[in-house]
């Protein structure tokens, strides 16, 4: 194999996983900046899992994809687990102090109040499902 070839290739294998290992520290940096925000939203209830969306009015995403993809798994799981959605232009601080970046943002939170995952941008039902760890639950 051609040299040049090689060194490219080897270059962007080494760019391609730097920014897979700073996508990884950033959303574990983002979870653990949230776990000790969980309990300050008043409809919060413990013991059952959460989750938290951000979003605006203005997001378009949010609106057509993301809010009815919440919908359909609050209408097939119901009491299973909660939804808090913060709209992030009402509550900039909120969504600072939870490092949102842009929305949609959605949070999974399990049962012991402890964030889990993050998603940045629209996620479809079924991962939120899987996220969300409900065992009685078949998808």
């Amino acid at each position: 194999m051609n040299p040049e070839v090689l060194e490219r290739l080897l270059t962007t294998a080494v760019i391609i996983g730097l920014g897979l290992l700073a996508y990884t520290l950033f959303n574990r940096l983002t979870l653990s900046r949230a776990e000790s925000k969980v309990r300050q939203f008043e409809s919060y209830l413990p013991g059952i899992p959460a989750i938290v969306y951000f979003t605006t009015p203005t997001c378009a995403p949010c609106r057509t994809v993301q809010r009815p993809v919440i919908r359909s798994i609050v209408a097939r799981l119901g009491e299973w687990f909660q939804v808090i959605e913060v709209d992030a232009s009402e509550h900039p601080k909120i969504a600072r102090d939870w490092g949102v970046v842009s929305v949609p943002t959605t949070f999974v939170i399990d049962s012991r109040g402890k964030p889990r995952h993050v998603n940045h941008g629209v996620v479809n039902a079924q991962t939120l499902i899987k996220q969300l760890e409900i065992e009685d639950y078949t998808i």
